[in-house]
């Protein structure tokens, strides 16, 4: 399978905060391939095996205060990466990751990603990789 790169999708509205915090468009992105599934947001990292992405689904529109930057969802763990409001796609995952916060103690049972196109990176999850049984 071919490495998939996903852009996010920046709101001009919020793109001068995020900015500030090392969030731009050069710096994030989503990567799948047929081993791994990464998230890069600024300075955060989220990796994960690809088998490990159990469901995902699509999202939005969205309220800014609970999307844009990055979040922990206080009602399940989750994890929000977020550069607008627009849509979104949100991971799923058979054992929680960290990513949010330094170390291994804080792990999220999923990630929303604001992306360009949330169709596309369905579409490339949704692609079980050689050998494995994949439910996207």
């Amino acid at each position: 399978m071919p490495v998939h790169r996903f852009a996010f999708r920046f709101d001009p509205r919020f793109q001068a905060p995020l900015a500030l915090l090392g969030i731009r468009p050069r710096t994030c992105a989503v990567v799948v391939d047929d081993e791994t599934v990464a998230i890069r947001f600024g300075p955060w990292r989220l990796r994960t095996a690809r088998g490990n992405v159990v469901g995902a689904r699509r999202g939005g529109p969205y309220r800014w205060w609970r999307v844009v930057g990055p979040h922990l969802s206080l009602a399940d763990g989750g994890v929000t990466f977020g550069t607008g409001t627009t849509a979104g796609v949100c991971l799923r995952f058979g054992s929680p990751v960290p990513g949010l916060a330094p170390g291994r103690w804080l792990r999220h049972p999923a990630a929303t990603v604001t992306v360009t196109d949330p169709d596309a990176l369905l579409g490339a999850l949704s692609v079980a990789p050689p050998g494995a049984a994949h439910p996207a």
